[in-house]
């Protein structure tokens, strides 16, 4: 089927979950949620990655986000995994995790990268309210997944709906524009002056006509 793309809706799926049955995209509706995939419970690079994004969950709540794992371990082996977890490093997963042992879910989102193994490989779905595929990331097993990233991802989405606007590279901490954010080019050469005109008026502030910015 391949794998889905940016602005497509993310695939509609009943799985199984730790948490119980769950359809896909629906049971998020009204919600942006971050699905993502892992290579195997009971595995170092794994549990980090899960104490990681429990560490931030109340943060991505604050954002009206929600996290959900998966892995094609059995749900019995998740159930036992987040056990460990809150036993041993005394951290509870509060987010449900996929149980796709028959690979099904992973095939139709691309998870399982033959070159990379048999597991599936570290990837990210960040998804909006709508159902739609708005961010992916793919990782390989051997490298962990910066959550602060993700989180910054979902932050930066949200700003750019709510007012239009780019984010610029290492947002908010940019090298040029700092904590500002970058009005669109203009598209003609109308837009283009009103663009200097607006500089100089001190409404905005930008290099050229091209490159604008604003505080929010």
């Amino acid at each position: 089927m391949g794998i889905p793309l940016l602005g497509e809706k993310f695939p509609e799926i009943e799985v199984q979950t730790t948490h119980g049955k769950m359809l896909l995209p629906d049971n998020f509706k009204g919600k942006w949620f971050v699905f993502f995939s892992h290579p195997a419970d009971f595995t170092p690079v794994c549990t980090t990655e899960f104490v990681a994004f429990q560490k931030r969950y109340d943060e991505f709540q604050k954002l009206n986000c929600e996290l959900i794992g998966l892995s094609i371990d059995q749900v019995f082996s998740h159930i036992k995994w987040v056990e460990w977890i809150k036993e041993k490093l005394n951290i509870e997963i509060k987010f449900p995790i996929v149980a796709d042992d028959t690979g099904e879910v992973s095939k139709k989102l691309g998870l399982i990268h033959p070159g990379k193994g048999t597991n599936t490989v570290r990837a990210v779905f960040i998804v909006d309210p709508n159902g739609t595929i708005r961010a992916i990331l793919y990782y390989p097993q051997e490298l962990g997944r910066n959550m602060d990233e993700i989180l910054r991802m979902v932050k930066g989405l949200q700003v750019s709906d709510e007012n239009g606007v780019a984010m610029p590279a290492n947002w908010p901490n940019n090298e040029l524009i700092k904590d500002k954010v970058i009005i669109p080019p203009a598209s003609d050469e109308k837009t283009a002056k009103s663009r200097l005109e607006m500089a100089e008026a001190g409404e905005i502030e930008c290099f050229d006509w091209w490159f604008c910015y604003k505080g929010l």
